[in-house]
């Protein structure tokens, strides 16, 4: 099966990869599959739409990048102080900095956070809290 799949797709992996898929779901199925007419005939069927699905989703892939490629190249400019920030966020203590990440860069729920964080709520409201007070003093332009 391998040998004429491979045949009529040109390429001998990506026809083993489909008859092994095929052969998985035949085996997942079998009880279903046995009492067909033709279990090999439905195992090669399954395989040809393996291969022709990886030839989809390849071509989508290349119609993607060709897309891309076309499109102007955006440069975004660094910021003013590139490390201050960072310098900024790093001074914060562990729970609030740990908080602050996981809310605006994970963008998880309060909820969430406490859990992963074995907090209560509250309290991961407070490191938000303090985390943004923190940080817009030192944002704030010294007067």
């Amino acid at each position: 099966m391998v040998r004429s799949l491979a045949v009529a797709c040109g390429d001998r992996e990506v026809a083993a990869d489909a008859v092994q898929e095929a052969f998985t779901k035949a085996f997942v199925r079998w009880g279903r599959v046995a009492r067909l007419d033709d279990p090999s005939g439905w195992v090669r069927h399954v395989a040809l739409n393996k291969i022709r699905d990886h030839y989809r989703k390849a071509e989508r892939g290349r119609r993607a990048v060709d897309r891309l490629a076309s499109e102007a190249e955006t440069v975004v400019a660094p910021p003013a102080e590139p490390s201050d920030l960072g310098a900024r966020l790093a001074a914060l203590p562990e729970q609030q900095r740990i908080a602050a990440a996981l809310f605006y860069v994970e963008d998880l729920s309060v909820a969430e956070i406490a859990y992963a964080m074995h907090l209560t709520e509250g309290a991961v409201k407070y490191h938000l809290h303090a985390a943004r007070a923190s940080l817009r003093a030192a944002m704030e332009p010294q007067s």
